[in-house]
């Protein structure tokens, strides 16, 4: 990730401090409401849990920007210069209008950032719970992707609207062992993930694992898509039932037209031995992060260039750009978007980080101030990120960069040496 003219373009972001608008959207209805019923009218039981709300879900997936990101959204495209993905795209396929010295230097740069999987058909692949779930705590799903879902600063009401939105149709609870699977050999259904080619782009941790055997035939470009955006199969248990297992392993492009993935040409019954095998082989639980080990602030002097180069304009400037070298749009982390406010956070040259950004009053407030802990803001989003990956809250901070792997020790100790010398130029 490093800085590109005109294309801060981001596939997760926010300010260092991430605050995120009110989406009560309040039923409509409510507001006409009559008088109070009579007191000896039967009370109306309450639900624990209202039922979601497919409706809002739909203004929350615009008012969040998911189509800054993704396509199938149910809503058009953001515009390029608001667009994670199209912009990098266009540049890979030489379509972006620049000069071509640019488009030359920028292609190493964006090739990594240039794909996002679509949301068509997400209520024919996947369950409403697990969506929810997903939503409130991203996980690594496709490890071949250089970036991934982003933690928002969504809440339970939200998550579950959404969620009703994408999958119209909710799976029932699942009761003892699916009957779609009755008979199944998992023997046969590891030998045929071995054999046809699935482990040239899934990978599945917990598992034996699964040699990369030759892929089916498709086009270079197809396939290195596929690679990329082809999921850890660990997840699907979660993520699908049985029968939607079994539709998608039959023929995936029937139920999601855009899908990179193959049609595997497997017979019913090796269709029931493979989606029994991802279903329900037995895994071992994932291998624990490692702590961050904090290192001491350098002894040498560190300049913000240095900074700046290794840190801030590789990573941070995706999100936190000059609105007018960028195409009118300064990332989410400066002019706000993905749900978060407008915090004015310009990353992208030293007066811009000494301005520091917009608190909730809308004053500037430094992001080298030190909290309880004696941790200037700046450092702490960056130690947060590294709590996120280990699933813990974080409190107000929101973890940085959001949508990537957290920064290296060594690069966290460069900003907090460069901080803590007092932030020379």
């Amino acid at each position: 990730m490093r800085s590109i003219r005109a294309l801060v373009l981001v596939l997760a972001a926010a300010a260092v401090l991430a605050g995120c608008p009110s989406k009560s959207n309040p039923d409509p209805a409510a507001k006409n409401a009559g008088p109070a019923v009579l007191a000896s009218a039967a009370p109306t039981p309450v639900s624990a849990e209202p039922a979601p709300n497919p409706a809002r879900g739909k203004h929350l997936v615009f008012d969040y920007q998911c189509n800054r990101c993704h396509d199938g959204t149910g809503h058009p495209a953001a515009a390029d210069n608001k667009h994670c993905v199209h912009c990098h795209s266009k540049i890979m396929d030489d379509k972006f209008e620049a000069p071509a010295a640019s488009i030359a230097r920028w292609k190493p740069r964006v090739k990594e950032l240039a794909a996002a999987p679509s949301l068509e058909a997400t209520g024919k692949r996947f369950s409403r719970k697990w969506v929810t779930s997903y939503l409130l705590l991203p996980t690594d799903l496709r490890p071949h992707l250089h970036q991934f879902m982003p933690r928002l600063a969504m809440s339970l009401a939200d998550a579950r609207d959404i969620a009703a939105y994408l999958v119209p149709e909710d799976d029932p609870a699942p009761a003892g062992a699916s009957p779609e699977l009755a008979g199944a050999d998992l023997g046969k259904g590891r030998q045929l993930l071995e054999t046809k080619g699935c482990g040239s782009c899934h990978v599945f941790t917990g598992v034996a694992a699964v040699p990369s055997s030759a892929p089916p035939a498709m086009d270079g470009k197809r396939f290195d898509l596929g690679r990329r955006l082809a999921p850890d199969l660990r997840f699907a248990r979660d993520r699908m039932s049985a029968a939607k297992m079994i539709a998608w392993l039959e023929d995936p492009q029937a139920i999601k037209g855009d899908t990179p993935m193959p049609k595997p040409g497997l017979s019913k019954a090796e269709v029931k031995d493979l989606a029994a095998y991802i279903l329900g082989a037995e895994i071992s639980p994932p291998p624990a992060k490692a702590k961050l080990a904090r290192l001491p602030v350098l002894a040498r002097k560190v300049t913000f260039k240095e900074v700046d180069e290794k840190v801030f304009h590789r990573t941070c400037w995706h999100c936190h750009s000059e609105p007018d070298y960028a195409i009118g749009d300064g990332g989410p982390g400066n002019s706000g978007g993905l749900g978060f406010k407008p915090r004015g956070l310009n990353l992208s040259d030293y007066n811009g980080v000494a301005a520091g950004y917009l608190d909730d009053k809308g004053e500037r407030a430094s992001v080298f101030i030190k909290d309880e802990g004696d941790v200037p803001r700046l450092v702490k989003a960056l130690l947060a990120r590294h709590d996120e990956e280990s699933g813990a809250e974080t409190g107000p901070v929101r973890g940085m960069p959001l949508g990537y792997e957290p920064l290296s020790a060594e690069d966290i100790q460069l900003v907090e040496s460069w901080v803590a010398q007092g932030r020379p130029r």
